[in-house]
């Protein structure tokens, strides 16, 4: 069972991902499974291959900037204020297609992905880790990395 809990920003664990940060904001532990919470701000360009999660479904509100988001054959223009939910085990990405940086909110139900995005953090601190070993951390994390960002017209 969880218990209630506040998080003020300053408290946050901040990782860098190279081209993201990401802010956890509530983790399977304090949730007691139920879901994770994370706050990204991605660069202009930015934004992870095309992959999918095995164990959770995944929520995304866009708070700052604009992204291209691919979800299966999908792609949709996504505006500060946009919502996307994309289902367990469904293939997506996003690239961050604004001027400015990326902010969203992602939220994986059951709760998923902080230790994926430690261990990516980990890995660049000592430096900038290669598709296999992104594909190693992925696989451990109940993730699949697919490809590359999908190569279609905005």
């Amino acid at each position: 069972m969880s218990q209630a809990f506040v998080l003020p920003p300053e408290d946050r664990p901040h990782l860098d991902l190279g081209h993201s940060r990401v802010e956890i904001l509530a983790t399977s532990v304090q949730t007691a499974g139920q879901f994770s919470l994370m706050q990204t701000r991605t660069e202009p360009g930015g934004g992870p291959p095309l992959h999918l999660h095995r164990d959770a479904a995944e929520g995304f509100y866009v708070l700052e900037g604009e992204f291209m988001m691919y979800i299966e054959d999908q792609q949709a223009l996504c505006p500060a204020g946009t919502f996307v939910y994309v289902p367990r085990a469904t293939p997506h990405t996003f690239k961050v297609v604004s001027d400015t940086p990326g902010k969203k909110l992602n939220l994986f139900t059951p709760a998923a992905m902080t230790e994926y995005f430690e261990e990516l953090a980990g890995v660049h601190e000592t430096g900038s880790p290669t598709p296999e070993l992104i594909r190693e951390i992925a696989s451990r994390c109940h993730m699949e990395v697919l490809g590359p960002v999908p190569d279609r017209p905005h």
